[in-house]
Order: C-alpha cells, then structure tokens, then sequence
C-alpha cells in the first residue's frame, strides 16, 4: 500500500514539478515543529520534508472552496441513480 509521502511525491513527480533542483529555500523553524513532522511522516531529512510539504500545497485540489463556491448544491438534472 502507497504511503501519503509516497502518493503526493509520486503524483509531484508525475506531474513534472520535481524535475529541476534549481531552487533555494531558508528559514528558521522550531525544532519541535521539524521534529514531529519527521515523525508523522517518516521522513528523515530536512530537504525531503521541505520538498513533501511544498508538493502536498502545491498538489491541493481545493475541494472545498470548490465545494464552497457552489453553495453545496447538485444540479437538478443530475441522475443519481434513484
């Protein structure tokens, strides 16, 4: 079974968002905050970890704003089947 790590990098990959290392990131974060990520994900570098969380943002279907925009309806033609 596909991990959560393994489904968004993979689908990153497909994508074509993981082709270059041309980018640069930096910042000061809590160690705890770092640390309790790696756990929850199992990742053990902090690349790795920056790399899954851009690709988890960058992937976001926005289900809900769609949702949301849509004001929870269905269409009346739709046929569900019953």
């Amino acid at each position: 079974m596909e991990t959560r790590v393994e489904a968004v990098m993979n689908s990153a990959q497909r994508s074509g968002l993981l082709a270059d290392k041309d980018g640069r990131i930096g910042g000061r974060l809590s160690a705890a905050l770092i640390e309790q990520a790696k756990a929850n994900t199992g990742i053990a570098t902090d690349t790795e970890l920056l790399e899954f969380a851009l690709a988890s943002l960058a992937l976001e279907d926005r289900f809900a704003e769609a949702f949301e925009a849509v004001g929870g309806t269905v269409d009346p033609d739709l046929k569900l089947g019953f």
